[in-house]
């Protein structure tokens, strides 16, 4: 599952801008005479209550080049706009940048989504007052200033909310510190400021920029656990035997931070390509040491463990997309995983005990029907899964899951194709977590008790959390009123839900932007290897990454892309199933073999949907003659009724980009060859 902390973008001094004005459109301003008229950029999202609207989006700004009313734009300039009542008096307010950079539209896209890039002057004057005061006499926290600490980050972070500190014992034994930022001793509950992260809940990472939770004089300085200064933390001391929990202690503290160690630099340590300096070269090997022990037990118990990867994108200084890769989830960001979980584990675990009102993050068992679509879809595709019992408990349904998905990662293994599309279907038969005052575990990673404590820079529910702790041992802080909690739960994790798809549609935007400069540099014929990864009833969406020079047997490694495959462009497909199913009809090949070897299977039943391409109908071949399409009622496949073409989630499939559109995030493609 994606971790929202290797997501980390670098300081945005973009943040720092006066927030939207409410109705403000982003738009891109066009000429149309003597006038300058106001298109909006990206398509018009409905939202419940809201009204509909009816004709164009485009209002009339002004004389061209007058910027009579707001701010002074031009033509193609990305701007935002004031619309006066009725349509009238729009006004530019502030002009963002160009639709052809990639920064720029990005920054365009978090203001159309509502963020408020900035926070009002009270607020910051709030955050600069708190950074300056000590809070807590630091006389009264534990001194851990001479224990060898360090934080794993992202290279680009500056909100630290984490540092580790560990040691071996004599007797085989260890002691982890996880030491997290106390937020609290800054944020006064009922201040500005703690209104205002409330409001937000949490931070939105986009590629190179950050809407924080919290403003830059706490989240990137004084709250922040950086390297060589003093820091107030919350920390949460762990003494184990083995993988088993022996003792837990819980306290404010004062450390200070040996190092800021990032997460490639760390895999080259346990790579043995870069030595590990003292002082935290020891304690970062106690680390890996019992980050491995946990990490064995939880497979043990059955926890659910899903393969992630995300974008990772560099900017040049014009703001144009430099390099884009896949992040993947390496042993360094296991061993920060293992011990937060273990963090977050013994706080919910104490305050369930004690029964201090808290936020928990909760994730139900899936239900039993998920997981027999799960297997019937997975059978579809010839994936081996466990036999399901009838009836099947939560318990049993939990238990299935994990095990489902140690099946599909052995498949991908041995097959080398599916990893997008199963782990996609896995899943989709989960519930989704949420924060909740009442403790129903967590499925996923087979806890019995969890909560998020170790993030509260970037969530407000770990803030919750910290006050919850503290007022449980003893730290000043007072409980957490249980009759607000439902509400709070509720807001936190739709606003979590909101910032989910922000992040991926930045994702969208900034690796179409790199497509585009890739096809620049490298010609638009380009033929890419692709992985069919979804589909629907309009087409298969093709996940691709790596880039064939017409000439060459060599691959080059590429970013991972997304785009749409539309029925309209498949007649390809249908064709080349024909021509091989006549070639193996004369060779005597075996029946039930399509297109380039892949399964056909049984045809779809009547009640399957049938999907004919957008805009015209079905496709047509080379002889005229129309193909119709149907999606199988699992989803996993898309069978040609004429030509008996199929594609299958996981299938090899070779693909050109017909069209970008890089602000929409939207890539259209067409079979190769």
């Amino acid at each position: 599952m994606t971790s929202a902390r290797t997501r980390r973008g670098t300081r945005d001094d973009a943040s720092r801008a006066a927030p939207a004005p409410p109705g403000a459109v982003v738009a891109v301003l066009e000429r149309r005479g003597r006038f300058l008229t106001a298109e909006p950029l990206f398509p018009r999202r409905e939202t419940p209550g809201s009204p509909r609207r009816r004709g164009s989006a485009r209002v009339v700004v002004g004389p061209a080049g007058s910027g009579r009313g707001g701010a002074r734009a031009s033509a193609g300039d990305i701007v935002l706009v004031q619309v006066g009542a009725r349509g009238s008096g729009a006004h530019v307010v502030r002009v963002i940048g160009r639709p052809d950079v990639a920064r720029d539209v990005i920054e365009a896209l978090m203001l159309d989504r509502g963020l408020s890039r900035g926070f009002s002057e009270g607020v910051e004057a709030e955050a600069r007052e708190a950074a300056r005061r000590a809070g807590r006499s630091d006389r009264e926290r534990r001194d851990l200033r001479d224990l060898p600490t360090f934080t794993i980050d992202p290279i680009t972070a500056s909100d630290f909310d984490d540092a580790i500190s560990a040691e071996l014992l004599e007797d085989g034994s260890s002691r982890v510190w996880v030491h997290i930022a106390d937020v609290t001793a800054h944020v006064p509950e009922e201040s500005l400021l703690d209104r205002e992260a409330r409001r937000r809940a949490t931070s939105v990472y986009v590629p190179g920029a950050v809407e924080p939770m919290l403003p830059h004089a706490l989240s990137s300085d004084a709250c922040s656990l950086r390297a060589g200064v003093d820091r107030r933390a919350v920390t949460v001391e762990l003494e184990l035997q083995g993988a088993e929990l022996v003792r837990a202690a819980f306290y404010r503290s004062l450390i200070r931070s040996d190092e800021c160690l990032d997460y490639d630099r760390v895999d080259r340590i346990f790579a043995g390509h870069e030595p590990a300096a003292e002082p935290w070269g020891e304690p970062l090997r106690a680390a890996r040491t019992t980050a491995a022990s946990l990490q064995s037990k939880r497979e043990q118990r059955g926890a659910l463990v899903i393969d992630s990867m995300e974008p990772e994108v560099s900017f040049d200084e014009d703001g144009n997309v430099s390099e884009i890769r896949a992040r993947v989830q390496t042993e360094s960001h296991q061993l920060i995983e293992h011990l937060m979980i273990a963090a977050n584990e013994a706080v919910a675990s104490l305050l369930a005990q004690r029964g201090v009102p808290c936020l928990y993050r909760v994730h139900e068992p899936p239900d039993p029907e998920s997981v027999e679509r799960l297997a019937e879809q997975l059978a579809s595709l010839g994936v081996a899964t466990p036999a399901l019992p009838d009836p099947m408990s939560a318990a049993q349904a939990t238990e299935l899951v994990a095990a489902i998905s140690q099946k599909v990662e052995a498949h991908v293994g041995r097959t080398g194709r599916g990893r997008l599309a199963l782990g996609s279907l896995v899943l989709r038969s989960l519930k989704q977590a949420y924060y909740s005052p009442r403790n129903l575990g967590h499925a996923g990673l087979r806890s019995t008790s969890y909560c998020h404590f170790t993030s509260p820079i970037r969530r407000y529910p770990d803030i919750v959390c910290h006050r919850a702790l503290l007022s449980a041992v003893g730290g000043g802080e007072r409980s957490p009123r249980a009759g607000e909690l439902a509400e709070l739960g509720a807001w936190t994790s739709e606003r979590e839900r909101e910032a989910m798809v922000i992040e991926r549609d930045a994702d969208d935007v900034a690796s179409c932007f790199a497509l585009e400069r890739l096809l620049y540099e490298h010609g638009h014929d380009q033929e890419f290897a692709g992985e069919i990864s979804g589909l629907i009833s309009a087409g298969a969406f093709v996940s691709f990454g790596r880039a064939y020079a017409e000439e060459q047997e060599s691959q080059t490694e590429a970013p991972p892309f997304r785009g749409m495959l539309p029925l309209r462009a498949l007649a390809p497909v249908a064709e080349s199933a024909a021509r091989a199913a006549g070639d193996g009809r004369r060779r005597g090949a075996p029946e039930g073999r399509g297109a380039a070897g892949r399964a056909r299977g049984p045809r779809a039943s009547g009640e399957q949907r049938r999907a004919a391409p957008r805009g015209g109908g079905p496709d047509a071949g080379e002889d005229g003659r129309r193909e119709w399409w149907e999606l199988n009622e699992h989803g996993t496949i898309l069978r040609g009724e004429r030509t008996g073409a199929t594609l299958r989630l996981g299938d090899a499939i070779e693909v050109r980009v017909a069209r970008v559109e890089a602000p929409r995030g939207r890539v259209d493609l067409t079979p190769a060859g």
